[in-house]
Formats: structure tokens, C-alpha cells, sequence
């Protein structure tokens, strides 16, 4: 009987026990299902952060890829039309050089590939100081037929640069338009510079659309257009010289904002100025330029 009532008490000590956990495991869990931590709650917050930003940051990669792609591109095509030649490889080793598993490869192995690359490279900075050699000659020879390669402002930084030749959102008519020309931000009343040395082909004076206006032909075909003057400081049919004054920054009532608004024309046809920058400004600063002028969706005429 006593035996009974023991075994009775333990079993009632154990399922007492039992039901214990059983419950805790379960409000542990509610708890944790229902309720946070600060820290738990921080993290929630980041991670939604983190998906909204996601796609934006995914379309700049995108963006950026193109514009770089664009860039090489444009650099060796703008090479060829001035140099005849291809733009010289900037990185002659490249991934694909590398060697993997390097500690199962004999010292001899090291000496031949190094010996290979060394020549390979001797090589390519023959070819590229040959290459020099020759774009050396053609700017001696064609001094006269270069195209303009220079800023029509002083002391221009990238963020200056505005949309370039496309189709632009029009802030005036609030329609997409072909804008012709680049937008180059700066104060009224800022002074205007040739690009390069040539003839005043035209002087246009107006209160409308692109305003008054400058053309200045520089020979070989090529013409640039400086629009939305304020002063004009040149008359027509006389020559200029580069980095001689041809008006100051204005604005008309096409425009949204006082800036210049420059265009580079060969035989007739509309080019993109942007590509025209290059010779003025350091590598990264024209990179910077490019991008702004392609990313920039609205002009300011």
C-alpha cells in the first residue's frame, strides 16, 4: 500500500515536472514568436532598409557598367578619328595571368613564365612607345586639322556638367526634346572662351530659345556653337584665337537657369561635346563628366 502511494506521489512529482517544461518550452516560444529585442527589432529595421535600397544600388551597378563600356568604347573610337590607331592597352596583365595552386609548381616554371611575361611586356611598351612616336608625328603634321579640344569655361569642375546631346526631358515645355548641345552650369556673367582658333561664322542676338548666339568655324569642318550668352564680346568674320573671350554666361526665357549651352558640330552634323573635353581635364575628372552628362535625363533649355 505504502509502495503504491509512493510510486503514486513520484508519478505525480513527474508529471508535475513534465507540464512545468512543457509550458515553459511554450511561452518561450509565444514569446519569442510575438515579442523582440531592441537589438532584434534594429536588425528587422536594417534588413527592410537593405531590400528597399537593393534595386536602386543594382541599377547603378547597371548604370555604371554601361557608362564605363560606353567610355572605352568612346575612347578608342575618338583615338582611331585622331590618331589613326587604337587606343594602347592600359592593363597589360590581367586576371587571366594569374596562377592558381602556385606551391605544386616548379622553380623552373617561375623562370620561364617569368621570363615570357618580361619579354611579352618589352614587347608592348616598344609597341606603345612606337605608338607615341607616331601620334608625335600626325599632331605635327595635322596641327592645323585637330578638332577643338578644349573648355569654352575656366577652371570647369565635372559637377558643372549638365545633360548632353539625347533626348531630354525639356524643362520649359515639360515634353521630351532632342537637346543638340551640352549644358554647362555656371554664374551669369561668366566669361565665355573660344576652344579653339578660327573664324566668327555667325553672331545671332535673340530674347528667345537658345538667345544670343556665337559660331566660330575652326576649319576642317568643324563648328562650335555657344548659345544663351549674356555679353558678346566678338563680331562676325573676324578670326579668334584660342582662349580668347567670346562672350559671358546668360539666360533666356528657354532656359531654366543661367548656363552655357555649347555645341560641337563637324561637316554639319550634330557631335557630343562631352567627347570634345577630354585634352582639358585629368582622366577621372573627364569620366566624372561623361557620366554626369548621360545620367543628367533633363536639360536646362
Amino acid at each position: 500500500m505504502r509502495r503504491k502511494r509512493k510510486e503514486s506521489i513520484l508519478g505525480g512529482i513527474v508529471r508535475y515536472f513534465l507540464a512545468t517544461v512543457s509550458l515553459s518550452v511554450v511561452f518561450y516560444i509565444a514569446f519569442a514568436l510575438l515579442l523582440s529585442t531592441e537589438e532584434e527589432r534594429r536588425l528587422d529595421r536594417e534588413n527592410r532598409q537593405y531590400e528597399r535600397l537593393y534595386p536602386r544600388l543594382k541599377e547603378k551597378e547597371r548604370l555604371i557598367g554601361d557608362v564605363v563600356e560606353g567610355l572605352l568604347v568612346k575612347d578608342d573610337a575618338i583615338y582611331r578619328r585622331l590618331f589613326e590607331t587604337g587606343a594602347p592597352t592600359l592593363d597589360p596583365v590581367t586576371a587571366a595571368d594569374l596562377i592558381a595552386d602556385s606551391d605544386s609548381l616548379s622553380d623552373s616554371f617561375y623562370l620561364s613564365y617569368s621570363t615570357s611575361k618580361t619579354e611579352s611586356l618589352m614587347m608592348m611598351a616598344d609597341h606603345v612607345q612606337e605608338s607615341f612616336r607616331k601620334i608625335y608625328r600626325l599632331l605635327e603634321e595635322r596641327r592645323d586639322s585637330l578638332p577643338p579640344l578644349t573648355l569654352p569655361l575656366a577652371d570647369m569642375s565635372y559637377v558643372q556638367t549638365g545633360a548632353s546631346v539625347g533626348l531630354k526631358h525639356n524643362p520649359v515645355y515639360k515634353v521630351e526634346m532632342h537637346h543638340e548641345g551640352i549644358d554647362l552650369i555656371a554664374p551669369q556673367g561668366e566669361p565665355v572662351y573660344a576652344v579653339a582658333d578660327g573664324t566668327v561664322r555667325d553672331v545671332l542676338r535673340s530674347r528667345k530659345g537658345l538667345g544670343n548666339i556665337v559660331e566660330i568655324d575652326h576649319g576642317s569642318g568643324y563648328v562650335t556653337r555657344y548659345a544663351l550668352l549674356g555679353d558678346i564680346s566678338v563680331v562676325r568674320g573676324r578670326s579668334v584665337k584660342r582662349g580668347q573671350q567670346v562672350g559671358t554666361v546668360g539666360i533666356s526665357a528657354g532656359a531654366f537657369a543661367p548656363h552655357l549651352h555649347y555645341e560641337v558640330l563637324r561637316n554639319g552634323e550634330i557631335q557630343d561635346p562631352v567627347n570634345y573635353l577630354f585634352a582639358s581635364v585629368t582622366p577621372d575628372e573627364y569620366a566624372k563628366m561623361l557620366y554626369m552628362s548621360v545620367s543628367t535625363a533633363q536639360s536646362l533649355d
